[in-house]
């Protein structure tokens, strides 16, 4: 097992954390095999895993080996060069290398059994009883769920950073500038949080506020979904407001309405192209190969999400066809900018919705899945 993996999981760590980082600078890094537990130090460290007497090895422990070498070596890097404070501020070498771990397993193997990184991982922690959490800026003598909040979360949060905040490309640049520009010095965490803000020319204040400074967790909902078709005749039950002097905008002239859907056989916009007041505005402003090529929505649908938790999150809706096909939108965190409570969006589709998923592939560690989906579905327990 030793001989089989030890070497290349530690050539491979050199190889990943330096493509994130900066070249190895050492002459050397050791893995010494040892019957339990692993620790680092500069250029060596020891790691468990080992076969039963017989030479027989179960998954868990090979994999444990795998990463606990690729975690051990990766200490060089953090907090061996970027020599952070590990006492006062755990996270910073934990929590960076656990997500350097992270990034390394992925490419060691496909489908590696990573136990810590992916966003649905954090969900029991993050989900669990207030009272019992702290903020990953806690001193590490006051947490009281050391795996958690020093390697888990930060770790966690940094993976959700770069695959559905910042990009990988960006977060990879930025980072990428903080081990160069903290190499063989001290950084503190302001350090850490200005250094991806300034290399990336990206505000992250609300994402440090929230994954760092509280306990908060996700959770974005569906609230209501409206349907409306679209047309140019006024509906009886509307009144068009006259200008004033308060209210100046003349609504006298052409205009096209969105009408409440109140049944899905009313949906349907037969074609909003032939519509008289748009196809006027057409014919005046676009030749006829730009009108062509314009899509032809037939349905519309205002969508209200609601954000019951305190975290604020991208916003990732997945709009699901009667063909099954699915059309993905995201939208930045700032869309909670105006209300932190809820927002509101619209969708104009050419073909009709089945059905609205809120982060259908559980990017943002959101705890509650229930409110995720529209029409909602009903959760039946074992005794239905």
């Amino acid at each position: 097992l030793w001989e089989q993996y030890s070497t290349r999981a530690v050539a491979h760590t050199l190889k990943s954390y330096s493509s994130y980082t900066f070249d190895y600078p050492y002459p050397k890094a050791v893995s010494v095999n040892a019957e339990d537990q692993g620790m680092e130090y500069p250029m060596i460290c020891w790691n468990y895993g080992r076969p039963d007497k017989d030479g027989n090895y179960s998954d868990q422990i090979k994999y444990g080996m795998i990463s606990v070498i690729i975690h051990e070596v990766g200490h060089n890097y953090f907090p061996m060069i970027v020599n952070s404070d590990e006492r006062q501020w755990t996270w910073m070498d934990e929590g960076l290398n656990t997500f350097l771990q992270y990034l390394t397993e992925k490419t060691f193997q496909k489908n590696y059994p990573s136990r810590r990184g992916p966003a649905r991982l954090i969900i029991p922690y993050m989900s669990g009883d207030q009272k019992s959490l702290e903020p990953i800026m806690t001193n590490s003598e006051s947490i009281s769920q050391f795996g958690n909040n020093a390697y888990a979360k930060p770790a966690t949060a940094l993976n959700i950073l770069r695959e559905s905040v910042m990009g990988k490309e960006l977060f990879d640049y930025a980072f990428k500038t903080y081990a160069n520009r903290w190499k063989f010095k001290h950084p503190t965490p302001e350090d850490f949080f200005r250094t991806m803000e300034d290399a990336s020319a990206v505000d992250l204040d609300w994402f440090w506020r929230g994954w760092f400074y509280t306990t908060d967790y996700c959770d974005i909902g569906i609230k209501d979904v409206k349907q409306f078709t679209v047309s140019d005749q006024l509906p009886e039950d509307l009144e068009v407001e006259k200008p004033s002097r308060r209210k100046r905008f003349d609504l006298t002239g052409p205009m096209v309405f969105a009408i409440e859907a109140n049944s899905s056989e009313g949906l349907k916009t037969s074609n909003v192209k032939e519509i008289g007041t748009l196809k006027k505005y057409l014919e005046d402003n676009f030749t006829a190969k730009e009108i062509s090529a314009l899509k032809n929505p037939n349905y519309f649908y205002q969508v209200t999400f609601n954000k019951p938790g305190g975290l604020v999150m991208p916003l990732i809706v997945d709009l699901v066809f009667e063909d099954d096909t699915i059309e993905n939108h995201r939208f930045p965190a700032q869309v909670w900018q105006m209300n932190d409570n809820e927002t509101t969006k619209t969708f104009a589709t050419e073909k009709k919705i089945k059905k609205i998923y809120v982060d259908g592939n559980f990017e943002t560690a959101d705890v509650d899945f229930s409110n995720n989906v529209w029409p909602k579905e009903e959760t039946r327990s074992k005794f239905d």
